[in-house]
């Protein structure tokens, strides 16, 4: 994900984590227990050996404090036919977020644990779960399955709350909130937030919201709930019906849309092609606005492409426009990986041959056998592409 007060965001990971051994996970998470306490902690690790205390307890009690932290599906909504959220409770360890932040998940499917980044859709809850808004894109393993066939009681991996894309403390007098299909996921967040409380804000905001089709648009009936009780003026289009929103058009664009945008505070979540013509007609107005992304920006020309060597064993054929993350979990590659849009640094990779392209810039990064150092070059394998034939170092 990726928020900038002009470009940025996106959203996934694919990951697969290994339980360290017990003796190594033990003393790297068991601190020294002096006197009585040390000796039942013992005696408890004896009893239950091989195993260690905390593998019992990962078992009866998950969402403990101190245990890694994880969440329990509560419940799972259909929104519309490809999309549903999820109710999570949160271990006692998860620290909270604010409106409009994403939350890393992890979930285990055909036996591997894979990360994927979601909007949080909510303000606080009394309930004290959380909850993301998933739309199951085709061929996507983690959306498809948590939509479809994520079930209460199963358990997912979590990771704290990150994003900058929140709104300002105090609101601006007024306010503009573009979004489009399931950009409106961290909007919503928000909205739930300064609606739920005993004194709604006096901001003026006006949400213009793009879907492909009625059908298809999240949120929908909740929308048009906020604006009929006066808390939003929302303008609703619809490709099918009113043909793709063309931000500069002087006749049908945004300016006709909004005619005041030039004295509101603007943000955006959506696709690329749209956050880019946004932030265009944006700076050429002089006006600020921040965006969320969900992917990452991608050149038209992308490079040639090769074979990807991996230290492991496999090769992939790649082309020039997909990143070496997806070539290597094509190919069953057990790639580390984070946001998925050059962001964390959880996907880096030493490059130990050949050349890789930067997909955002352009940039080009080669390592060549006895010039660069012997441990290769670190890389970000979701923003690289292949520039040739390479090979990277996948041991760790």
């Amino acid at each position: 994900m990726t928020t900038t007060a002009v470009p940025r965001r996106a959203a996934i990971t694919a990951a697969s984590t290994v339980k360290p051994p017990v003796s190594a996970r033990q003393a790297a998470t068991t601190p020294a227990r002096p006197g009585l306490r040390g000796r039942v902690r013992r005696l408890a690790d004896a009893a239950v050996t091989p195993l260690e205390l905390d593998d019992v307890l990962d078992v009866f009690h998950p969402l403990r404090a101190g245990a890694p932290l994880r969440g329990r599906i509560v419940e799972v909504c259909a929104e519309t036919e490809d999309s549903a959220t999820i109710v999570i409770k949160p271990g006692k360890d998860w620290s909270g977020h604010v409106p409009g932040q994403y939350v890393r998940v992890g979930a285990e499917v055909d036996g591997v644990r894979l990360w994927r980044t979601y909007s949080l859709t909510h303000g606080p809850r009394r309930d004290g779960c959380l909850s993301i808004t998933v739309k199951a894109i085709p061929g996507g393993l983690v959306s498809q399955h948590l939509v479809h066939s994520a079930r209460p009681g199963q358990m997912l991996q979590l990771a704290p709350a990150q994003g900058d894309f929140v709104l300002p403390d105090p609101l601006p007098a007024k306010l503009l909130l573009v979004t489009a299909g399931s950009g409106i996921t961290p909007v919503i967040g928000m909205l739930r937030n300064l609606y739920s409380r005993a004194t709604t804000p006096a901001t003026d905001i006006v949400l213009v919201h793009v879907n492909a089709s009625e059908s298809s648009a999240i949120f929908r009936d909740e929308l048009r709930e906020h604006a009929e009780a006066g808390h939003i003026t929302l303008v609703e289009r619809y490709d099918d019906r009113d043909g793709l929103l063309d931000v500069a058009h002087p006749v049908t664009g945004l300016a006709s849309l909004v005619p005041d945008l030039d004295d509101r505070l603007a943000y955006a979540c959506g696709p690329a092609g749209l956050l880019d013509a946004l932030e265009s007609f944006h700076a050429e107005r002089g006006l600020a606005l921040t965006t969320e992304r969900f992917r990452p920006v991608v050149l038209g020309d992308a490079g040639a492409g090769g074979t990807v060597t991996f230290t492991s064993g496999p090769s992939a054929e790649a082309d020039g426009e997909t990143p070496l993350l997806d070539a290597g979990e094509s190919a069953g590659v057990l790639m580390p990986s984070g946001c998925r849009i050059g962001v964390c640094f959880g996907c880096v990779l030493p490059l130990k041959q050949g050349a890789v392209r930067d997909l955002r810039n352009g940039a080009i990064t080669q390592a060549v056998p006895g010039e660069t150092a012997p441990e290769g070059i670190p890389i970000q394998t979701c923003i690289n592409a292949a520039a040739g034939d390479c090979s990277l170092d996948d041991a760790g």
